[in-house]
């Protein structure tokens, strides 16, 4: 029996393990991949907005000689702060459901890579898992092509490559300026009438002279509406409509969070949002001894939270823990 259960290995879900160690809180973390998948399923060369030290958990420095700092040493530095605090981590490990029993404590059912079941136990847990896994698809036509993929990860399979990039946000910007330079013949399609106003503000001037020089043909207030094995098919808002010569579709239209694990141990459900029911002053759902951390809490709102906010849900969690002695008894 665990004191705390944490599923999910990110930034979030290591700083809540961080600060129940804090508290004297024996704490498991459970991760269906590894360490901060999420982190390293970002494109290779990413340039996070953040400084290093907005990313920092439980008190270990992040140096960097870059102001701000990129994908790799996101992953040198947490493995180090999880190896600093010794963390405890269930790696490949996936949570199947959490289910609350009558004496106040949790269930946590589980599978690992081999396949075999295992139930372990908690008097709390924490729902860390993050947004990665589940992509927003369009649903048109064609989507389900192997030339179509939701994630980018570098550019230089698409050398010489005619490549549509869907999406108008800082991922669907940095990924057309890595492909215009290796040399891939870009088409970026957005429904809005101007890419986002949250674009990295040293990285829109590139982009826009990009767009000027017509190194990227930026397609506004437009749509793909069906994807062929050569083609794209490109709705205007005005009516028109044009197909497109294409190899490779990039689709980044964002994820969603799964809402499975919340739902399977009660918490009650937003249903136009994916937005879990909790107490914003200590994460705890509508679930007593169950709580949320990091970008789950902010359902289909993704925006909403960062690792340099999500990172101080742990703290908040941990001392409610505590200073409210929420053990099984005194919850029943």
């Amino acid at each position: 029996m665990k004191d705390v259960i944490i599923i999910g290995a990110g930034p979030c879900g290591l700083s809540a393990a961080i600060e129940c160690q804090r508290q004297g809180l024996s704490s498991l973390i459970i991760e269906k991949s590894f360490i901060v998948h999420s982190i390293y399923l970002y494109p290779t060369n990413m340039q996070f907005f953040s400084t290093a030290e907005l990313l920092e958990i439980g008190g270990v420095p992040f140096t960097s000689p870059n102001e701000k700092p990129y994908r790799h040493e996101a992953l040198v530095y947490y493995r180090r702060a999880a190896a600093q605090h010794k963390l405890e981590i269930a790696a490949y490990e996936e949570v199947q459901t959490v289910e609350r029993l009558t004496d106040g404590t949790f269930a946590v059912h589980t599978t690992n890579k081999r396949g075999a079941q295992q139930t372990r136990q908690a008097a709390n847990v924490v729902i860390a898992t993050g947004y990665f896994d589940q992509p927003n698809l369009i649903g048109i036509p064609g989507e389900e092509l192997p030339k179509v993929t939701h994630y980018f990860g570098e550019a230089h399979p698409y050398t010489g490559m005619k490549v549509t990039v869907i999406g108008g946000s800082n991922s669907a910007v940095d990924a057309a300026l890595e492909l215009v330079r290796v040399g891939a013949a870009v088409d970026m399609v957005y429904r809005g009438a101007s890419i986002s106003e949250n674009i990295k503000p040293w990285v829109r001037p590139i982009f826009e002279s990009m767009v000027l020089k017509e190194k990227i043909s930026l397609h506004l207030e437009s749509r793909v509406t069906e994807i062929t094995p050569d083609s794209v098919k490109v709705d205007k808002s005005g009516g028109e409509s044009v197909w497109l010569d294409n190899d490779f579709v990039l689709a980044l239209t964002g994820f969603r969070p799964s809402r499975a694990l919340l739902t399977s141990a009660g918490v009650v459900m937003d249903d136009e949002m994916d937005k879990p029911a909790f107490n914003p002053s200590t994460m705890e759902s509508n679930i007593p001894g169950l709580y949320v951390a990091g970008v789950i809490a902010s359902g289909r709102n993704a925006n909403e939270v960062f690792i340099e906010t999500g990172r101080g849900h742990g703290k908040l969690i941990a001392d409610h823990i505590r200073t409210q002695s929420l053990l099984p008894e005194a919850r029943s």
